[in-house]
């Protein structure tokens, strides 16, 4: 692919830029991840994730090699970025749902039909929303966060993003999620299908995760993030701490309990109502 050489070139060496070449890098990345053909992370024919670390690379050097511009609306709204970085345009042929009341999207960002953007949010360049997937207010989609069909995020909750080191994941939430409002997903951490996080649950990838259900504890491995299994209801808990300062002060440490695995029960609490679609 002309364009990941093109890239991985210019990230490794900047004495290869010219124009010619930055303007082909700048039209070819937004295009491809607009349209969703060039995602930062995808899966491999296992089903396994894999990062496109010369995505990111692409993305990085849009940041660096873009001009300051002014995108002022008029001298009420101030607006400053670079070049290689405007909102994206949308379209009604787009069939993405964009209520009015502050919300941004970044061009570079693939915003699958029939997702629902209620104000105010906010995607970052790199992220990928599919089909059918509700983006509630105040929510944040992260820098190449990869978010999956008929997922919720609710009312502010955080996909973290990520850009650099290249080849780190970006959180990746699989499709039939539920998120609740002010949830915190960061650090590569990979939500399974048809998961539910209550709300206020927050993981990075020093988080772990107490499955009560099967009586283990889950935690990053060298190399591989938090992984919240399939189907796992995960709700916020607090474990003590063992120390005698912390005994005498009553001090504990949040740590995210799996208090079950989804069942029909679950289902009917966590339905999208589609009258709202």
């Amino acid at each position: 692919m002309i364009l990941k050489e093109l890239i991985n070139s210019l990230y490794n060496d900047s004495s290869n830029f010219n124009s010619e070449d930055f303007n082909f890098i700048s039209k070819e990345l937004i295009e491809g991840l607009n349209s969703g053909k060039i995602r930062s992370a995808d899966k491999n024919e296992n089903s396994e994730w894999f990062v496109n670390d010369w995505v990111k690379k692409g993305i990085l050097l849009l940041f660096k090699y873009g001009n300051l511009v002014d995108y002022s609306i008029n001298k009420n709204f101030n607006f400053f970025d670079k070049h290689t970085l405007p909102t994206r345009n949308f379209q009604i042929e787009n069939n993405v749902r964009i209520v009015p009341g502050g919300s941004s999207i970044r061009t570079g960002s693939y915003i699958a039909p029939g997702v629902i953007c209620m104000p105010p949010m906010y995607i970052n360049i790199g992220a990928y929303v599919d089909e059918g997937t509700m983006i509630d207010s105040h929510a944040l989609v992260g820098t190449c966060a990869q978010i999956g069909k008929r997922v919720h995020l609710s009312a502010a909750s955080q996909i973290g993003g990520v850009l650099e080191p290249p080849n780190a994941r970006p959180v990746i939430v699989e499709d039939d999620v539920m998120i609740g409002g002010n949830c915190g997903i960061y650090e590569g951490t990979l939500i399974r299908k048809r998961a539910v996080l209550g709300s206020g649950v927050v993981i990075t990838s020093s988080t772990k995760i107490f499955d009560l259900v099967q009586e283990r504890i889950i935690k990053a491995e060298e190399g591989k993030p938090v992984e919240i299994p399939e189907g796992a209801v995960v709700v916020p808990g607090a474990r003590k701490i063992n120390t005698p300062f912390a005994a005498e002060y009553g001090l504990s440490i949040s740590s995210p309990i799996i208090i079950k695995y989804r069942d029909e029960k679950t289902d009917s609490k966590t339905a999208l109502e589609d009258y709202l679609r």
